[in-house]
C-alpha cells in the first residue's frame, strides 16, 4: 500500500519561520512521509536526526531545475542521499523550456539526461505537472505527451498532480491508465470553485473523487500519496490536520467495503 506525504510546500508559511519545528508538528499530526520544497540552509545531517525523531521519512524532493545540471546535480544528490531520500523530483521548467513546442522537445531531453544520471546514481527521477504542460501547443499536441513521449521511462517517471491535470479539464484516471508504469507518485489535493475560479481546498470538501484515485493509485502500484494544499481560509497547518485525517478515512472506508 502507497503511503502518506504531505508536500510541505502546503506548510510555507511554517517552514519559512521554523523547518524542522514544523517538521515535528507534522509528525504528530500522523503524516508518514514528507515532501521537501527547499532545505533553508539546513545541514543535511540535522534534517535527518529531526526525520527520524519526528517518525517521518522523506517522500521526494522538488528540486529546481537548475539544481539538477551541471556540477549542482552531484551536491543535489549528495544532500538527498543523507536525509534518506531517493526519489528526485523536477517541480516545474524553466519558462525557456515551456515556451512552445520545440522548447518542450528541448526539455524532454533535458529532462532524460538528468534522469539518466539520477538512475545510474541509484535514485528514481520523476517530474510534476502543472496545468500549463496540458495546453494545446498546435496540431493537437500537449507538452504533457511530449514530455513523456520524449523520454526513456526508465529514466523519467511520473509524479501526477491530480489537480492540476483536472484544473486543465483532463481525468486524472485515464492519464494514470495511460502511463501506469510511470506513476510512482500522486498529488492529492482537492478542488472547489468560487466566484468562478477554481481553488484548492482540504480533502472532502471539493469535488475530486479523492477515493477512485487512491483506488487507481492501489491497482498502480502507486509509492506515495502526497497531501498538497494551495489556498487556505485559515492555519495551513490546522488545513494539514484535515487533510491527512480525511485522506485515512477515505482508504479506511475503501479498505473495509
Amino acid at each position: 500500500m502507497g503511503k502518506i506525504a504531505i508536500q510541505l510546500y502546503s506548510v510555507r508559511d511554517h517552514t519559512s519561520k521554523d523547518f524542522l519545528g514544523t517538521l515535528k508538528k507534522l509528525g504528530d499530526m500522523g503524516y508518514e512521509a514528507v515532501q521537501f520544497a527547499g532545505f533553508f540552509d539546513t545541514p543535511a545531517d540535522e534534517l535527518k536526526k529531526v526525520m527520524d525523531e519526528s517518525g517521518l521519512v522523506a517522500a521526494g524532493s522538488h528540486m529546481p531545475f537548475d539544481s539538477l545540471t551541471g556540477e549542482q546535480l552531484e551536491s543535489s544528490l549528495d544532500y538527498n542521499r543523507t536525509i534518506g531520500n531517493d526519489l528526485i523530483i523536477c517541480p516545474i521548467l524553466p519558462d525557456e523550456l515551456r515556451t512552445d513546442e520545440s522548447a518542450y522537445y528541448r526539455a524532454a531531453l533535458e529532462l532524460n539526461e538528468i534522469g539518466r544520471k539520477c538512475k545510474e546514481a541509484g535514485f528514481t527521477f520523476a517530474y510534476h505537472n502543472h496545468d500549463m504542460e496540458f495546453f494545446d501547443l498546435g496540431n493537437g499536441k500537449r507538452g504533457f505527451d511530449i514530455l513523456f513521449e520524449e523520454t526513456d521511462k526508465e529514466y523519467v517517471k511520473m509524479e501526477l498532480d491530480c489537480y492540476w491535470i483536472t484544473h486543465a479539464g483532463y481525468e486524472p484516471i485515464q492519464t494514470i491508465d495511460a502511463y501506469h508504469d510511470q506513476v510512482v507518485s500522486l498529488h492529492i489535493k482537492d478542488m472547489t470553485v468560487e466566484d468562478g475560479k477554481k481553488r484548492s481546498i482540504e480533502i472532502g470538501k471539493g469535488t475530486l473523487d479523492i477515493a477512485s484515485l487512491w483506488q487507481k493509485g492501489e491497482e498502480t502500484g502507486v509509492n506515495w500519496y502526497v497531501i498538497e494544499q494551495e489556498q487556505f481560509d485559515g492555519d495551513p497547518l490546522e488545513s494539514a490536520k484535515v487533510n491527512v485525517t480525511e485522506l485515512k478515512n477515505v482508504i479506511k472506508n475503501e479498505v473495509t467495503k
